[in-house]
């Protein structure tokens, strides 16, 4: 794996010099912060070593680097998830490869269910901490150490007051709460959903807790922030869809945009502590 890395590392700076980047991942529906970036520098996926290509008709597949607000960020317009390939592990590549890059912060977005009447559709909700209702780990089988992994902190704290922060300056809706990674691909049902809301959770969806995991193995300092897209199953008389998903992503998209712009702003004026 090593070698797969190398050779997707000296790609890519083979496009693009500029180093310690701020990374992020762009899920379902908000590919629009690729519009703000600036003298950017496009690489889809299949032209990388080693990359993963998902298969989710909304993910772009591409490597976005350039500038937003003067910072030096590096997206990914769309992840692999378990559910394609059946591997909890399938981020670990790009993942590895982005702190190779020099990324040393990372921030992480999905769309996600609601499971709290008060938390609608197209608003955002920054994630505090997640249950891995999954069972899966993408750690397993990897002896390479750090083998145990301390996730008492996954979603930085200094990261997630800057998130908040943003919010405020920016006039962003904010939520925050614990979300719950599902496999998928299919919807939860209502019994699962009154199950996950008794066992703390305040948000689900299909992604995001394995990549945290393995970011965190590597030494990164992780955000997320989910943007709402519908209430979980039997909360609503309505059939939840990727279509569905797709719709109320493209509504709450300007919240996220508003929200995101303020937060590469403050971390570019303002690095965080060492």
């Amino acid at each position: 794996m090593r070698t797969v890395i190398n050779k997707a590392v000296e790609f890519i700076e083979h496009r693009a010099t500029q180093k310690k980047r701020l990374a992020i991942v762009l899920g379902s529906g908000l590919g629009g912060l690729v519009d703000l970036v600036e003298n950017k520098v496009v690489i889809p996926y299949a032209d990388i070593p080693g990359f993963p290509i998902s298969s989710v008709a909304s993910h772009a597949g591409e490597l976005v680097l350039g500038q937003i607000a003067g910072a030096e960020v590096v997206l990914m317009a769309g992840r692999i998830h378990y559910y394609e390939a059946g591997d909890p592990a399938a981020m670990m590549v790009p993942l590895e490869v982005l702190w190779e890059l020099g990324c040393r912060v990372l921030l992480l977005t999905n769309a996600a269910g609601s499971l709290h009447e008060d938390v609608p559709p197209a608003s955002a909700s920054l994630i505090t901490d997640h249950i891995n209702f999954s069972g899966l780990n993408p750690l397993i089988g990897d002896h390479r150490p750090p083998q145990f992994i301390d996730l008492g902190k996954a979603y930085d704290r200094q990261i997630c007051d800057r998130i908040r922060l943003a919010a405020k300056t920016s006039g962003a809706e904010l939520h925050e709460g614990v979300y719950v990674w599902i496999s998928g691909p299919s919807f939860e049902t209502p019994a699962e959903i009154n199950m996950v809301r008794k066992l703390g959770g305040d948000l689900v969806g299909m992604s995001t807790v394995p990549e945290v995991i393995l970011a965190r193995k590597q030494g990164f300092r992780v955000g997320a922030i989910s943007l709402v897209t519908n209430y979980g199953s039997g909360m609503r008389d309505e059939v939840l869809s990727h279509e569905h998903t797709m719709r109320e992503a493209a509504r709450g998209s300007k919240n996220m945009l508003l929200l995101f712009g303020a937060l590469i702003t403050d971390l570019h004026a303002n690095p965080l502590d060492s």
